[in-house]
């Protein structure tokens, strides 16, 4: 359960060779190919390979076609890739007579389906004026008269009444809807001008027809028969493309798979350098997949290769890719949202799974709600394989779980009490939420758990960051072993105190684990510079070291009682839940019947999404600031290998 483990190899051959090399690392599908320049520090003689793809365009072309088609096709099995083989004629032939055919039918539908969109919106336009007793072709021949069809606001046709005087300005209304008319008005080819500006200030929108001919209803007609031609058209190039397609599916297949597979060897080019007439590529295969990727290389004569352990190749950033179990790996996708974990870093997944469904369970604990949740999670993972439903299964688990402590199934508190008493001999359930006591006793749980949980933190980072060599972090910072001490001794010395009367805070106690851990954090740069052996671990001014890092340690003070109280939310929502579901069984009480029930069943199926959202948001929250800001950086960049075809 941890970072998976990787291998920096450096390729060399000539660059006759280099196609059977990018062969061989596409194939692998565990290839991921890096700036192989980045590798050395003298590369003066070297130059990057920037062929063009040859692949590139016939392949963009053949896309493009499919997506034009409304078609799809899928690449064939790694199995069936290794048998395909067309030289630059044979595709080149069949690429363009493909294209050809099918651009040939698509431009054909395009101009239909223009043309039916053109008769929709001029028969919508037409259509409002239908009713009119025109002769279009006889307006259309007037030398002396000017007619516009248009709409025009109902408020506007009202202001008409202010222009009686102006006889020319006459307004012909054909249909209407709540707002405008449609209609048209005449005037004389001498005052066209002047009645074209009163109607454009009464916001009259003029509709330009494409016909004018007989009537409006003729038109009408003569476009509903143009766009039913039309879509015959379609109807037919449909049935042409189908029939193409049937017809070149499988070679299409073929060659299409060929130049994807061709053009992803060709990619790999990119990442190596040019020395003379040799090359260099460099990239990084999992450890455990070097035998595999090693004997493939073996068969290419005149090639070389070099492998080294990421380990010792840190200051290039190795990829990342996690490694977890079944159970655990579902919570990748917290990690993921906060950042891969850089290759030296410890994954935070299995920390992260084991307090993520612990805290979700305490503050949700429900045993019916709780299966609920599983089993919508489940619903999620199979139909939409979403990474969240996987995660919500063992939480809901987890709140079932916990919601037989609480004796809680779908807000009845007491339905398992018979249980209680078979299996434990308990009059009832063992804890009553809503009691004072009670109360007071899960707050302070919440708390022991906050600082349980900081602590573990505190110990992750300590480990993780002497795995790393960063002395400063994990002997010295407020998340190394000083503030392990600090907070660790408050707890225990105080907290012991309230609550077991324990007298162990004497002056010595105060000064071996406040004072002097307080000291070591406030010249924590000073101490790791000393320890790291870097020659200027003296601070320029002592004053203003001190100062600055007084009042930093006094924000980690704040950030240790902030951490700590955030956890009092674990409590609250335990007691939340319980206070949602009592009011929802006091407004049930108030119904009887159908009633009852309903209320019981919406006010579960409300708590159930809103709480439900509301503590996964919190607890992750948790996660993110109080824990994972104590020994995460993050910033990894992901393994992404090559990858050529489908799994077969």
């Amino acid at each position: 359960m941890a970072v998976l483990k990787m291998k920096v190899v450096s390729i060399i051959g000539r660059m006759a060779d280099l196609d059977g090399v990018t062969a061989v690392c596409g194939d692998s599908c565990c290839f991921h190919p890096d700036n192989s320049l980045s590798f050395y520090s003298d590369t003066e003689k070297f130059s990057p390979i920037t062929d063009e793809n040859p692949y590139a365009e016939p392949l963009q072309r053949l896309t493009e076609a499919i997506s034009g088609a409304r078609k799809q096709t899928d690449l064939l099995p790694r199995d069936a890739l290794s048998k395909l083989h067309y030289d630059k004629e044979e595709w080149g032939d069949y690429v363009s007579r493909f294209c050809k055919e099918f651009e040939s039918l698509q431009n054909e539908r395009a101009a239909a389906q223009a043309e039916v969109q053109n008769c929709t919106r001029d028969i919508e336009e037409t259509s409002h004026f239908t009713g009119l007793d025109l002769d279009l072709d006889a307006i259309h021949d007037c030398a002396y008269i000017k007619f516009r069809f248009g709409r025009l606001p109902k408020d506007s046709y009202e202001k008409l009444n202010h222009y009686h005087d102006n006889p020319y300005v006459m307004f012909f209304p054909c249909t209407s809807d709540d707002i405008q008319y449609w209609g048209v008005y005449f005037t004389p080819v001498e005052n066209a001008a002047e009645v074209d500006r009163i109607f454009s200030s009464l916001y009259f929108e003029r509709v330009r027809l494409s016909e004018l001919h007989s009537t409006p209803e003729h038109m009408v007609e003569d476009l509903q028969e143009k766009k039913k031609q039309a879509q015959e058209k379609i109807k037919s190039v449909d049935n042409r493309i189908e029939e193409l397609w049937k017809k070149e599916r499988k070679e299409l297949q073929r060659v299409y798979s060929f130049l994807n597979r061709q053009s992803v060897y060709f990619s790999i080019r990119r990442y190596a350098a040019r020395y003379n007439d040799n090359f260099i590529l460099t990239g990084w295969i999992p450890a455990k997949r070097e035998k595999s990727f090693c004997a493939a290389l073996d068969k290419l004569e005149g090639v070389d290769y070099t492998l080294e352990n990421a380990e010792n190749e840190l200051e290039h950033s190795p990829p990342v890719q996690l490694e977890n179990k079944k159970p655990v790996r579902a919570f990748e996708f917290f990690v993921n949202m906060f950042g891969l974990p850089q290759y030296d870093e410890l994954d935070p997944t299995p920390f992260v799974a084991i307090t993520y469904v612990l805290l979700f369970g305490i503050m949700f604990g429900d045993v019916g709600q709780g299966i609920c949740v599983s089993i919508v999670g489940a619903l999620m993972w199979k139909f939409k394989q979403m990474a969240l439903g996987k995660a919500l299964i063992p939480c809901g688990i987890s709140s079932a779980v916990f919601g037989l402590v609480y004796g809680s199934v779908f807000g009845y508190e007491h339905v398992l009490d018979p249980m209680y008493s078979a299996l434990f001999g308990l009059s009832e359930k063992p804890i009553e939420v809503m009691e004072a006591n009670t109360t007071i006793e899960i707050i302070l749980a919440a708390v022991c758990i906050g600082i349980f949980l900081v602590l573990c933190a505190i110990l992750i980072n300590i480990i993780c960051s002497l795995k790393r060599r960063k002395w400063e972090s994990a002997l010295f910072g407020p998340n190394g072993i000083a503030g392990f001490l600090f907070y660790g001794g408050i707890v225990v010395g105080f907290g012991g105190q309230l609550a077991f009367g324990w007298q162990i805070v004497t002056p010595v106690y105060i000064v071996l684990f406040i004072v002097l851990p307080l000291l070591v954090m406030m010249f924590a740069g000073v101490l790791g510079a000393l320890v790291e052996r870097k020659p200027d671990w003296k601070p320029e001014s002592w004053g203003g070291y001190i100062v600055e890092n007084f009042f930093e340690l006094f924000e980690v003070l704040l950030g240790y009682a902030s951490n700590t109280i955030s956890f009092l939310r674990v409590g609250a929502f335990v007691l939340v839940h319980a206070g949602m579901m009592t009011m929802v069984f006091t407004l049930a009480d108030m119904s009887s019947g159908i009633g009852y029930l309903l209320i019981v069943v919406l006010g579960n199926i409300i708590v159930m999404g809103m709480e439900g959202l509301l503590v996964g948001i919190q607890v992750m929250r948790l996660e993110f600031y109080e824990m994972f800001s104590r020994f995460f950086e993050g910033g990894g960049r992901s393994f992404s290998p090559i990858v050529v075809g489908q799994k077969s």
